[in-house]
């Protein structure tokens, strides 16, 4: 992990492994990204970490709002995150209705090596993690297939893909709050509403959040 600085009060926790022979761009592992947030989360929650905002993305944590950005980098240096992320029973779980019918799950059984039943069987029975949002307003990142299921995106994305659509991409999946251009693969579509900016929170996924994908 290597920590930077940004700005006068901030610090950007970069978890790609530098390059090596074999992977020019390096890697991460979202595993490790997990971890590190809930460390973060835990040690700002007992006052041992000042930050106004923690950011998660896919590689890094932003932490911004720290009144000595040098002390708490030094600080952060020496923590050690759980080996794994605790399953907080007290975390919301957030059920999404899903009728999976979407145009690309043969694409994605194929990938898989199984059959359409099987996939949906998969989707539905598997409790998914906000790992962190962006793309748009209300798009969260849901992690939780294993690595070995990741998908590729479609080669040309489509102009217009619906609002409410369930979609796999790399590693994660993920639901479109709102009509965009998209190259996900679509496996399904919901009609609750991602993302009202007169609700508190506006999102309706937030980092931490547990979900499943429930099917209609």
């Amino acid at each position: 992990m290597r920590i930077r600085p940004v700005g006068r009060h901030a610090l950007l926790l970069d978890f790609t492994a530098p390059p090596t022979g074999s992977d020019s761009t390096g890697s991460v592992d979202p595993a490790l990204v997990q971890r590190w947030l809930a460390e973060l989360w835990r040690r700002r929650e007992q006052g041992e970490l000042v930050a106004t905002e923690i950011v998660p993305a896919a590689t890094t944590v932003l932490l911004d709002g720290i009144p000595d950005p040098a002390a708490t980098a030094a600080d952060i240096s020496t923590w050690t995150p759980a080996s794994e992320v605790a399953t907080a029973a007290e975390a919301e779980l957030v059920e999404i209705p899903v009728t999976y019918d979407g145009p690309d799950l043969p694409r994605v059984a194929a990938h898989w090596d199984t059959e359409v039943p099987s996939v949906v069987r998969r989707l539905s029975r598997t409790e998914f993690r906000v790992a962190f949002c962006g793309f748009a307003p209300g798009f969260g990142y849901l992690t939780g297939l294993p690595p070995e299921l990741a998908v590729p995106r479609l080669a040309t994305p489509r102009p217009r893909v619906p609002a409410g659509s369930v979609a796999l991409a790399g590693p994660y999946a993920g639901i479109y709050p709102t009509a965009s251009p998209g190259g996900w693969l679509l496996v399904g579509r919901t009609t609750v509403s991602l993302f009202d900016v007169r609700a508190d929170p506006p999102s309706r996924l937030t980092p931490g959040a547990r979900v499943r994908l429930v099917p209609t």
